[in-house]
């Protein structure tokens, strides 16, 4: 073991569990960059369901224990080299001991992690510093063990609950968050305007960074096959809640486009609490022959139908940083999508177009546009432009200065 390397502990309160191997899945890569320099351990508390069914099984993983604390449930594994504890939990009816299980739930596993598993020779090592993910319980949690133990922390947030529109209120939730938010070390967001809707809502801090998401530039390609579409294929990749992400503003768009006798297809990826309801929407616009839902894709079956795609259009109402944007352009797709949240960091007139949210006209003018454009967008420029901030390699980097600051 590099006697360099931090003891590195992960609170999350979003990462893919059994029930939902998508759920805050660019956490888990931010924790797979930072082990390429730190030992990283996770810990995620998840209420179990009534359907004990598991979705699917971590790629890379291997299960190191699985064993019960009544009433928990505690699986551990190695997942390309971060370890992992998972702590499963039946809800309870009332709301305080529903939120005093879930607190034991991340003590047992602050607990547990002060034993590493003895993966590239790493043994049994206290806790260096304490990543929380997504405020506010855990940034709680980690204040608390920084007051008992001198244990320093920093925080990345992910939420976009802090930007106009969304839901950030209640005294005793924005005093605690202005509280952990102060103590933190550091603060790191994905995007400069959440770090500025954060500031905005008295959460200070010295030490706002810009943290960037890791792409795995492995598995997302630009695709050098010679087979053309018969007709331009657009994609959209989202978790389906239409609040937010604004499928149905999307297909209202598409049937305009549809309606000027322009030739398209449009796969629409993902699953959520809306999925039917989208279908049902395709189905009253009569675009069923024009667009196709292929529910949840994941790994390289994600990859691979990303990038037969020509570009990926989004149609968020609001946003912070969405991973799906930079995996587009590593497959060498320009982009189109409402100009919300962070977006405009990433996407110039050089990889994609904006248009103002929550107006269907003019996005489908622009899908217009880049139905007729997208070729001469160049996809190894596009691919560049995430390889040089997005690789794993980087983020690592990045983040193990992050740990490093004194």
């Amino acid at each position: 073991m590099n006697k360099d390397r931090k003891h590195i502990v992960f609170l999350a309160r979003w990462y893919p569990h059994r029930y939902d191997p998508m759920f805050g899945l660019f956490v888990q890569r931010h924790a797979e960059a930072a082990a390429i320099y730190n030992d990283v351990t996770v810990i995620y508390c998840q209420q179990a369901t009534d359907n004990e069914q598991q979705t699917s099984s971590t790629e890379n993983q291997s299960t190191v224990g699985t064993y019960r604390i009544r009433p928990f449930e505690i699986v551990r594994t190695s997942e390309n080299n971060v370890d992992t504890i998972r702590i499963y939990y039946k809800k309870p009816k009332n709301k305080i001991l529903s939120l005093l299980r879930f607190y034991r739930a991340n003590m047992i596993g602050l607990r547990l992690c002060k034993s590493l598993v003895e993966t590239q020779g790493r043994v049994s090592k206290k806790i260096d510093m304490i990543h929380v993910h997504i405020l506010t319980r855990l940034g709680v949690i980690a204040w608390i063990q920084k007051i008992l133990h001198g244990t320093p922390y920093i925080i990345t947030e992910h939420w976009s609950r802090y930007l106009p529109g969304n839901d950030f209120g209640g005294f005793f939730r924005k005093l605690f968050t202005k509280i952990v938010v102060r103590n933190a070390k550091t603060v790191t967001v994905v995007t400069e305007n959440l770090g500025n809707a954060m500031k905005a809502h008295g959460l200070r801090n010295d030490n706002y960074v810009v943290l960037p998401n890791v792409v795995n530039l492995d598995m997302f390609h630009i695709n050098r096959s010679d087979v053309s579409h018969t007709s331009t294929k657009i994609i959209h990749i989202s978790c389906f809640e239409d609040k937010s992400k604004n499928i149905s503003g999307l297909l209202e768009s598409l049937k305009i486009v549809e309606e000027r006798g322009i030739d398209f297809q449009c796969t629409l990826i993902g699953d959520g609490m809306d999925f039917d309801m989208m279908m049902m929407k395709a189905e009253e616009l009569h675009l069923i022959n024009k667009v196709c839902f292929t529910g949840l894709l994941e790994g390289q079956k994600l990859a691979d139908e990303l990038a037969s795609g020509d570009f990926l259009v989004l149609s968020s109402n609001y946003e912070n940083m969405p991973v799906v944007i930079l995996e587009a352009l590593a497959s060498g797709l320009p982009v189109v999508s409402t100009n919300v949240g962070g977006i405009k960091e990433m996407i110039d007139e050089t990889k994609g177009i904006l248009v103002e949210p929550r107006n269907k006209e003019a996005l489908a003018e622009a899908i217009i546009k880049m139905i007729e454009t997208h070729k001469n967008y160049d996809a190894n420029y596009l691919r560049n432009s995430v390889i040089a901030k997005y690789g794993y390699e980087s983020v690592g980097r990045f983040l193990d200065s992050i740990y490093n600051l004194q």
